[in-house]
């Protein structure tokens, strides 16, 4: 090549992971510089014989609190460069949509909260598109944070008091902190939320929820209740889990599965495996907001064992935040500020489901090997999922629509 960049076509990328799958190659570069070559040291990546789910559904919005008026959820084609808008908040008056969830990595069972004067809940399940409200009569706060349960039927909520917290000195500008935290649960079908007096209530902050693969446990991360005038970094989760009986609707009592604030730490995004194995999560100082937090770092627990190792693999000396897994437990993604510890970015890796081996991490591939250098907009909530979301036109003419409004008691 004639010009510093260098771009593999497609069709002949694709020819090459085919024919080494499950093996190794190799990039050999050389620089022809004053009439002289030189060769540098090859690069060697293995190839995975496992597949990994075909599309990442991410949200992108400026890396700020300002600037929340421009954002929107997408998916990229994993195979190709193209980028798919599932909606564009342009298109809703500019309102705040997040937290998109999938269950079992599939959007045919898909939901997000959109916030501001149309504000909802949209939930896509068994074929049908609804604006609902899950925030039933005397509940104090409204849903945030959600899992699926793998029937489809519940969705686990945290319900959350959230603010931001200005510094006016030292190295963390922002923080985000629970001012109060309980959990629901929602039934789809039947739009009724239901809660227990076990998770909700002053005396603990409940929060992000996760199911686990059989249904048949939720855990979440716990904090002691918030009181007024207490230190911001003195606010830390222990990761949790209560069992839950499907077929009479009852919680059983929590019990606490890592005792993080016993060693002065604090747990955020609890994720289990698909195979139910082991549960990553992250882990930082205080708080549960890791995104803003430089020490926050990715650990797996063996729930077989109880043991837990800090994924050195994959982690930095920057953000190592929120992760979800692939449908086969063969990989999964996160996002991390490494680079430059401003804009979140997805990292892809490789992961043994019966050894919990981890291989390196890589940066979701851009057409343009300089895309990162320029562009500005922050990477929030990857997921991955099984097919393209191709209703999101859908989701955008139902937001003006009457939220229905959920039944149900605390």
């Amino acid at each position: 090549s004639s010009q510093p960049v260098v771009q593999i076509p497609v069709k002949k990328w694709k020819e090459l992971l085919s024919q080494a799958s499950g093996k190794e190659i190799f990039f050999r570069i050389s620089i022809l510089q004053n009439d002289q070559w030189v060769r540098y040291a090859d690069i060697r990546n293995t190839i995975s014989s496992q597949p990994i789910d075909g599309y990442l559904a991410y949200r992108l919005l400026y890396p700020g609190y300002e600037l929340w008026n421009e954002m929107g959820i997408y998916q990229r084609d994993l195979s190709s460069y193209a980028e798919i808008p599932i909606v564009e908040n342009r298109n809703f008056s500019k309102q705040c949509v997040n937290c998109h969830t999938f269950n079992s990595q599939s959007p045919e069972d898909m939901m997000m909260h959109i916030r501001g004067a149309q504000g909802g809940t949209l939930i896509q399940h068994n074929g049908k598109l609804e604006k609902v409200n899950p925030k039933a009569e005397g509940f104090k706060y409204g849903p945030t944070y959600s899992s699926w349960h793998p029937s489809g039927k519940y969705i686990a909520f945290a319900t959350n008091e959230i603010q931001q917290f200005f510094h006016s000195a030292g190295q963390k500008a922002i923080e985000v902190s629970d001012l109060g935290a309980d959990l629901m649960i929602y039934d789809v079908e039947n739009h009724r939320s239901f809660t227990d007096s076990l998770v909700y209530g002053d005396t603990y902050m409940e929060t992000f929820p996760a199911w686990s693969p059989n249904g048949k446990d939720l855990y979440f991360t716990r904090a002691q209740g918030y009181q007024k005038g207490m230190p911001l970094d003195s606010i830390r989760y222990d990761l949790c889990r209560v069992s839950f009986d499907a077929a009479m609707e009852k919680l059983g009592a929590p019990e606490i599965v890592f005792h993080a604030s016993a060693q002065s730490k604090s747990v955020s995004f609890p994720c289990i495996s698909p195979n139910g194995k082991y549960l990553m999560f992250a882990l930082s100082d205080y708080g549960n907001f890791s995104i803003w937090h430089p020490e926050s770092d990715l650990h797996l627990m063996d729930l077989t064992t109880g043991e837990i190792r800090r994924m050195v693999e994959v982690n930095s000396d920057d953000v190592d935040s929120y992760h979800t897994w692939s449908s086969n437990g063969h990989w999964f993604v996160f996002s991390s500020k490494r680079m430059d510890g401003l804009w979140a970015r997805p990292y892809f890796a490789s992961f043994n489901p019966e050894t919990g081996e981890t291989g390196n991490p890589f940066l979701l591939p851009q057409e343009d090997p300089l895309f990162y250098d320029n562009y500005t907009y922050t990477y929030n909530r990857p997921e991955l999922i099984k097919e393209l979301v191709k209703n999101g036109k859908e989701f955008e003419r139902i937001i003006p629509q009457k939220a229905i409004q959920a039944s149900g008691k605390k």
